[in-house]
C-alpha cells in the first residue's frame, strides 16, 4: 500500500509518499518540502492569507516531484492522507481540498490525519525507531505536551502548557533580542556562544507537583532583563541572555519529561516537533539517558518541522492498525483546534 500524505497546517508545504509493503513500519520513498520563511520574514511571523495562498501555488508541484523521485505515478497511489487539524484554518483547507480532489479524480480513498500525531509517529522514520509504549515530549509550534502513548491512536494527556508553549517562548524571547524571525534557530545559535548562568531566570511550574508547562512568565522575565541591559547591549550581554533563556526552557522540559517516565514506570521518552531538534535539549536528554538507563528518540533532523512524511507515515499506521479507515466520501471538513487525546472524536 502507498499513502501520498500532504501537509500544509501552518508555514511549510510537505508531501511523501510511503510504502507499508507489509513491514511493521512503513518505509518513506521519497518527501519534499517548500518553507514559507522567507516570504514571512518580512512580517516577523506568520501571515495566514499569505500562506494559504503559497500552499496552493506549491503543493501539487511537490506531489510531482515526491512521485518522479520515488519512480511512482498518481496511479501507484493508494491512499491520499492530509493533516485536517490543528491549524491555521485557510491553510488546512488547501491540503485537504487538493488531497479529496486528488482522492476523487483517482478513485481512491483520504484519510484525515492529525498534526500532532504525525509529529509524534515520525520518529518510526528514524535509524533508531522506538518500541511501544513509550512517553512523548510534543514541542511543536504553540503546543507543548506529555503524552503516555500505549499504541497508534491509543494517547493519554499527561500535561499541557496552560499558556506560551516552548516554541513561543523560544520565538518570543528571539525577537525581544531582535533576532528576527524565525526566532527558535537563531537564539539557539547565539545561546552557543553565551554564559547560561549568566542571568537568573524563572523556571515556571518546575516544582508545581504536575507536568504542565508555562512559559509566558519566562518570556515577561526575558523582556525584563533585557531592558535592565540599556539601548545598546553588548553582544557578549545578549549572548548570554539568549543563553540563560535557553537553559531556563530546556531545563524545564528535560525534568518534566523525566519526572513523566518515573511516574509512568516507563523507560522509554520520544521527543518531537520543531523544539526537539534543539541541541541542547538533546544534549541534556540524552546525558539524563546514560545516568537512568533510558531510551530517547528523535526524529531525523530534516523531520522535526512540519513535513509530509509524519503525515503519510501516520495515515499509514493508522490504517495498518486498524484504528482508522479511508474513505471515498470526498466531502471534507478541517479541525483548526484539535486535542490530540481526542483524536478519535
Amino acid at each position: 500500500m502507498n499513502v501520498l500524505g500532504i501537509e500544509s497546517s501552518c508555514d511549510e508545504t510537505g508531501v511523501a509518499l510511503v510504502a507499508t509493503d507489509g513491514a511493521a513500519v512503513p518505509r518513506l520513498l521519497s518527501h519534499a518540502l517548500h518553507s514559507q520563511v522567507q516570504m514571512h520574514e518580512a512580517y516577523g511571523g506568520v501571515v495566514p492569507e499569505l500562506a494559504s495562498r503559497d500552499h496552493i501555488r506549491r503543493v501539487l508541484p511537490l506531489a510531482r516531484e515526491v512521485l518522479a523521485d520515488a519512480g511512482c505515478t498518481l496511479a501507484d497511489v493508494d491512499v491520499v492522507a492530509y493533516t485536517r487539524g490543528p491549524g491555521l484554518a485557510g491553510a488546512l483547507l488547501v491540503g485537504a481540498g487538493v488531497a479529496c480532489a486528488l482522492g476523487a479524480a483517482l478513485d481512491r480513498p483520504v484519510l484525515g490525519v492529525h498534526h500532532l500525531e504525525g509529529h509524534l509517529l515520525s520518529p518510526f522514520l528514524s535509524a533508531d525507531p522506538p518500541q511501544f509504549p513509550f512517553i512523548a515530549l510534543l514541542v511543536s509550534g504553540g503546543h507543548t505536551q506529555l503524552m503516555q502513548v500505549e499504541a497508534v491512536g491509543s494517547y493519554r494527556l499527561l500535561g499541557e502548557t496552560i499558556d506560551d508553549a516552548a516554541g513561543e517562548a523560544f520565538d518570543k524571547s528571539a525577537k525581544l533580542l531582535g533576532l528576527g524571525y524565525p526566532g527558535g534557530p537563531a537564539l539557539s545559535r547565539l545561546a552557543a556562544q553565551g554564559n547560561p548562568s549568566a542571568f537568573a531566570l524563572p523556571r515556571p511550574l518546575l516544582h508545581s507537583g504536575n507536568l504542565d508547562f508555562s512559559f509566558a512568565g519566562l518570556k515577561t522575565a526575558v523582556m525584563t532583563q533585557f531592558r535592565r541591559l540599556g539601548d545598546v547591549p553588548t553582544s557578549g550581554q545578549r549572548a548570554d541572555l539568549a543563553a540563560s533563556t535557553q537553559a531556563a526552557i530546556v531545563e524545564v522540559l528535560m525534568k518534566k519529561s523525566m519526572s513523566a517516565l518515573r511516574e509512568s514506570g516507563l523507560d522509554r521518552l520520544v521527543v518531537s516537533g520543531g523544539v526537539g531538534a534543539n541541541a541542547e535539549l538533546r544534549r541534556q536528554l540524552d546525558a539524563a539517558a546514560r545516568r537512568h538507563g533510558l531510551r530517547i528518540h528523535y526524529p531525523e533532523l530534516s523531520l522535526c518541522t512540519d513535513n509530509g512524511a509524519m503525515i503519510a507515515l501516520a495515515g499509514a499506521m493508522r490504517l495498518q492498525a486498524g484504528v482508522a479507515a479511508a474513505s471515498k466520501d470526498y466531502a471534507f471538513d478541517v479541525r483548526p483546534r484539535w486535542p490530540l487525546d481526542r483524536s478519535a472524536d
